[in-house]
């Protein structure tokens, strides 16, 4: 899932590039696709790079690209202050500890799709060799033996294929295995029966042995990550449960079948064989029982190549660089792993509305809360409201914008310690400062059914505790395009100069909001809604608000300023 799109920091406005640190091998389509970006970058390449360099280099990087072998521990991520994004160029991410990154801010993003294609068939090819005994009758043709008797293999046709984990990754190996003529059933309780159904494969419910599925199956696939609940998922209570002449194969990461179990099994004749493309170790040490696997004469093994295809290397390395890239300049990625996931539909509707969002938490910061605070900018004390109206009402997934919205509210008032605010760390940012944000769907067009819009958001604020501080009860933010917002005295003449200031310029007024302290928005300006509240001289100060058309520039504001009667000038772009 993924942070927002914000502004990029300040690094992206000047002279100073983004730095990026990716100390494995990737793909040069990946580093073409960062070379090429308008963004100025900094690629750095150490390979190998121990992890006490690590942890000396990476409070400089603002982005760090990994594949399996570097290890992104939270010393690393706390080190590392810059830090905008980890992206790991492949699937699982053991090698990064998430629940840090997501504590610190940083978005972790990985491939989900970039090589499925290459697991499944790494899987089938495992699959044919350990039932023909492929790898020992290639040692055995090599070192001059010629041993056809004793290499005897098994048809993997009209056999069952048993497979736990029934993603992208599982149907793939499903459809592959039903053209071999294979019959395949599948144990996830997460499954969609009607991707079963549509694949032909049947669905187990229970428990791996209690369902019968162990004793079943004369192959068995894993396609699962490494959690706490699947490590040791395959033990020796479900190896003693297979036929004698089953085959387990593994191509998603090694701890899922219990190595100390599978080597028995394999020693003492439980099962026939196995394929193993991952270990608990990796290269597995040497006296471990990932290296006793790794040589055992009933086991094909391969070293992680599972996405290890020409392929599959370009796939996901166009895949998280694009996504490092997006990040960088403060949008959206495809595949944040401690956020939940964008669908490009969504994502194509909520990308102009984060913008939206954000302007306008710093145009309540900056127009509201500042001037009504003792405390010098606190939006504490105040309750906040986000309704979406038309297209934008049908997107389940909001975050983003939730996140867009605390860090307008909070921008102008706080560093953050250097962070920004991003889809990852917005709800502890929220809690921390007491902002308590509801979120509202509204299908119908408008709270009243008159308005016509293809999407839009409103931002409401009511006092938490139901009173109204300070004089101040619910104020409404709704906006569209460029405003102008003048604090000014409240006297005659003070519109006429703005408006010659702007028609000098060329600059339309498309509609206009005068509001005093206790005044009331004109009909039909629905902008900004709600008593005003100014410091100063009450009803003899007010607020002009002016949506406009054409370029604003600092020439403009600086004009603006200096007019009689007007006391401050912003231009806020939504």
């Amino acid at each position: 899932m993924a942070p927002i799109a914000l502004d990029p920091p300040s690094s992206s406005k000047t002279s100073t590039p983004f730095k990026i640190l990716i100390p494995e091998r990737l793909s040069p389509e990946g580093l073409s696709i960062l070379r090429s970006s308008p963004l100025p970058i900094q690629i750095d390449t150490p390979s190998p790079l121990s992890p006490a360099n690590l942890l000396k280099l990476i409070p400089s990087y603002d982005a760090l690209i990994v594949r399996s072998e570097t290890k992104v521990t939270s010393a690393v991520l706390e080190a590392g202050t810059k830090l905008r994004v980890v992206a790991r160029a492949g699937v699982g991410v053991d090698n990064i500890d998430v629940d840090a990154a997501t504590k610190a801010g940083v978005v972790v993003v990985n491939s989900p799709s970039g090589n499925i294609l290459a697991a499944a068939e790494h899987t089938i090819a495992l699959l044919m060799a350990v039932a023909r005994n492929v790898g020992a009758a290639d040692r055995g043709v090599k070192e001059g033996r010629w041993e056809r008797g004793k290499l005897i293999g098994v048809e993997v046709g009209r056999k069952t294929l048993g497979i736990i984990g029934f993603g992208k990754v599982g149907v793939r190996v499903a459809r592959f295995a039903k053209g071999l003529g294979m019959k395949v059933v599948v144990v996830d309780p997460y499954a969609s029966r009607e991707v079963a159904k549509e694949v032909g494969v049947e669905l187990r419910e229970g428990g791996l042995i209690e369902s019968g599925f162990m004793g079943e199956v004369d192959f068995l696939t894993v396609h699962t990550p490494l959690l706490a609940s699947t490590k040791d998922l395959i033990g020796e209570r479900e190896l003693r449960a297979m036929k004698k002449g089953a085959r387990v194969l593994n191509v998603a990461r090694g701890g899922v079948i219990n190595e100390e179990a599978l080597l028995r099994a394999l020693d003492e004749g439980w099962i026939a064989g196995a394929g193993l493309d991952v270990f608990t170790s990796e290269p597995p040490a040497p006296g471990s029982t990932a290296e006793k696997l790794a040589r055992h004469p009933k086991v094909v093994s391969t070293p992680h190549l599972g996405a290890s295809t020409v392929e599959a290397q370009e796939n996901v390395a166009l895949d998280v660089c694009t996504q490092v890239l997006e990040i960088l300049k403060g949008g959206m990625p495809t595949a944040a792993v401690n956020a939940p996931l964008i669908l490009p539909e969504e994502y194509r509707k909520l990308q102009p509305f984060v913008k939206l969002v954000e302007r306008m938490g710093s145009l309540y910061t900056q127009h509201f809360a500042t001037r009504s605070s003792s405390r010098g900018g606190s939006v504490g004390g105040r309750r906040f409201e986000l309704v979406y109206r038309g297209e934008l009402a049908g997107v389940t997934n909001t975050r983003p914008l939730f996140a867009a919205l605390i860090k307008g509210l909070v921008s102008a008032i706080s560093t953050l310690g250097g962070r920004d605010v991003n889809i990852v760390n917005a709800p502890l940012i929220a809690r921390e400062r007491g902002i308590v944000i509801d979120e509202r769907h509204v299908r119908d067009g408008g709270d009243d059914g008159s308005r016509t819009f293809a999407s839009a958001v409103t931002l409401r604020s009511v006092p938490a505790d139901g009173q109204a501080a300070g004089g101040f009860g619910e104020q409404v933010i709704e906006g569209y395009g460029t405003l102008l917002i003048l604090h000014n005295y409240d006297e005659p003449g003070k519109i006429g100069n703005v408006g010659m200031v702007l028609g000098k310029h060329g600059i339309n007024i498309s509609f206009m909001q005068v509001a005093a302290l206790e005044g009331q928005p004109a009909p039909g300006t629905p902008v900004v809604d709600g008593p005003v509240d100014v410091v100063g001289k009450a009803a003899k100060e007010a607020l002009m608000i002016l949506g406009v058309a054409g370029e604003v520039t600092d020439e403009v504001l600086k004009e603006l300023a200096k007019a009689e009667g007007i006391l401050s000038v912003s231009l806020v772009r939504l």
